[in-house]
């Protein structure tokens, strides 16, 4: 029996019905998709679905809205701009955690999360990822 080469071996091994192989893509593509986030509630261990978020560039010393966005039932939102809006300069994304909490019955510390970040070369995909709970949250450069 050989060795598993990739993760998606793997999960193919794993889904195995008879001899039947579900074959999974080799390679997800983000195409026209530059930016996405996904946020999960570490308090509850499940996606944070319903949350609004706002994208923000700046444009000299002002934030300027780009657009508004509400995660669905996964915690994930994507379509943010196209490929050709999609140029290079700082941008921000804010989390509405206060009407979050308050549509969970849960009370947060922190009545909103921004993050902000650099996008240096456009071509390459972008995810927002936020991990949150009504007190503290955590985020990083995802792929």
């Amino acid at each position: 029996m050989s060795l598993p080469r990739s993760r998606i071996e793997v999960i193919q091994r794993h889904l195995l019905t008879g001899k039947e192989v579900i074959q999974v893509p080799a390679k997800s593509t983000m195409a026209g998709n530059p930016l996405t986030c996904h946020i999960l509630d570490t308090s509850s261990g499940r996606p944070a679905g319903n949350m609004k978020i706002s994208l923000h560039k700046l444009i000299g010393s002002s934030w300027q809205e780009v657009v508004k966005k509400i995660t669905n039932h996964d915690g994930r939102a994507g379509q943010f701009l196209t490929q050709e809006e999609f140029t290079n300069g700082t941008y921000k994304m804010f989390f509405d955690t206060a009407d979050y909490f308050k549509q969970h019955n849960t009370k947060g510390f922190y009545p909103y999360v921004e993050i902000v970040f650099e996008i240096e070369n456009p071509s390459e995909h972008y995810h927002i990822p936020l991990l949150l709970s009504p007190y503290g949250y955590t985020t990083y450069r995802g792929s």
